[in-house]
């Protein structure tokens, strides 16, 4: 039976991976998900329009906990080469957010199984638009955790080995914010600069500025990232342009560390472009906040760990706080809980890296982080 389980989810895994749905439009998805759970005999309402809630054990009194899986998928054309790769244009799950939503199902025929032996409720949270479209806020305004006293998640990194995960008290991801960044000056004949300001020479000049800022404006002990990703200055090739636009990224190891960042940032934006004789504006756009786990719950949740890996589990060479970011902040604002990150290379081609075009799903961890659910929710697992 249990095997039978985990082959189902396999497959239930590969089928959505080949029809992958972008963030608030997992309508297909979020049918399939539903099907299952029917055909399962598990009560179910939608939450947040395509977020799924899953109930286990509703009239019992115990400790309530709640799993989290997400099921959006990012706009990447897939070169994975894989059988069950996307079959939809421009849309791929580059994260494993299929792979969640597998497992996910898998833990809820388990826990079907097992439903007379919870001693308390239990709720799945099959949540949409965790890339960047605030799906856990939208949740929980939707009423995700009524009743829910612990919530838990965890995210597959190929980073990490297969059969590791980290799981530390407090932060164990990074807050986030995107910037927009406007240089305006005067544009001209190339053969003439001395007659321009030029807002390309200054965007290059704030980009080496902008790598400074961790360096010399932040503590060594805080950890932050800047980053510059896209430069436009589209032009002739003797047209100095007038304008230019350019974007990027910031990440911090508390949601504080983000904001001193930006508000850097724009200092560093418009004193360096006023040097070259041009204007700059900075627009931030914060993301999400750190991902921080509670110190009870993050224990518990290492317990389950060990249990299914053994004394060996805790990864020694990736530090925490990674620096990616998670909308499952918002549950652990809201309520006490944990968030893992478990290995999933294990040296068969599953060493690539989230939102990579070659990246796949590693399926052995559909039947490894099943018992580490079914343990955090106190099921026996044999």
């Amino acid at each position: 039976m249990l095997q039978d389980i985990i082959n189902t989810a396999i497959q239930f895994r590969r089928d959505l991976h080949q029809k992958p749905e972008l963030s608030w439009q997992e309508h297909a998805t979020a049918a399939t998900i539903r099907h299952a759970l029917s055909e399962l005999d598990i009560p179910w309402r939608a939450c947040a329009d395509t977020g799924t809630l899953a109930y286990f054990g509703s009239a019992l009194s115990g400790l309530h906990i709640a799993l989290r899986g997400d099921i959006d998928a990012l706009p990447l054309v897939e070169k994975s080469g894989k059988a069950w790769a996307s079959k939809t244009k421009g849309c791929m799950h580059a994260c494993g957010h299929d792979g969640h939503t597998a497992t996910l199902i898998a833990t809820a025929h388990w826990l079907k199984l097992h439903e007379s032996q919870l001693a308390g409720p239990v709720t799945l949270v099959f949540q949409p638009a965790e890339e960047g479209g605030h799906g856990a806020l939208k949740m929980i305004e939707d009423g995700a955790l009524k009743g829910v006293n612990e919530i838990y998640g965890w995210h597959n990194w190929p980073a990490v080995p297969y059969g590791q995960a980290l799981c530390p008290d407090g932060t164990v991801m990074s807050a986030n914010s995107t910037f927009a960044i406007k240089v305006d000056g005067k544009g001209g004949h190339a053969s003439q600069p001395e007659a321009c300001h030029d807002p390309v020479l200054a965007a290059s000049a704030i980009n080496l500025a902008a790598q400074q800022i961790v360096s010399r404006r932040l503590p060594p002990q805080q950890a932050g990232v800047v980053s510059i990703t896209s430069i436009n200055a589209l032009s002739g090739n003797t047209i100095i342009p007038g304008h230019v636009d350019m974007a990027g990224g910031i990440r911090g190891v508390t949601t504080e560390t983000r904001d001193f960042l930006a508000a850097e940032l724009s200092e560093v934006v418009s004193q360096t472009a006023a040097s070259y004789g041009c204007k700059a504006t900075t627009i931030d756009t914060p993301c999400y906040g750190a991902t921080r786990n509670h110190s009870a719950q993050a224990s518990k949740y290492r317990q389950s760990l060990n249990d299914e890996f053994g004394d060996n589990w805790l990864c020694q060479n990736v530090a925490t706080p990674i620096m990616a970011s998670e909308d499952f902040s918002y549950f652990l604002n809201e309520i006490p809980g944990a968030f893992a990150l478990i290995g999933a290379d294990d040296g068969e081609g599953h060493c690539d890296p989230c939102h990579s075009a070659h990246y796949d799903f590693n399926d052995k961890l559909i039947a490894r982080v099943l018992p580490v659910y079914a343990r955090l929710v106190g099921l026996p697992y044999s």
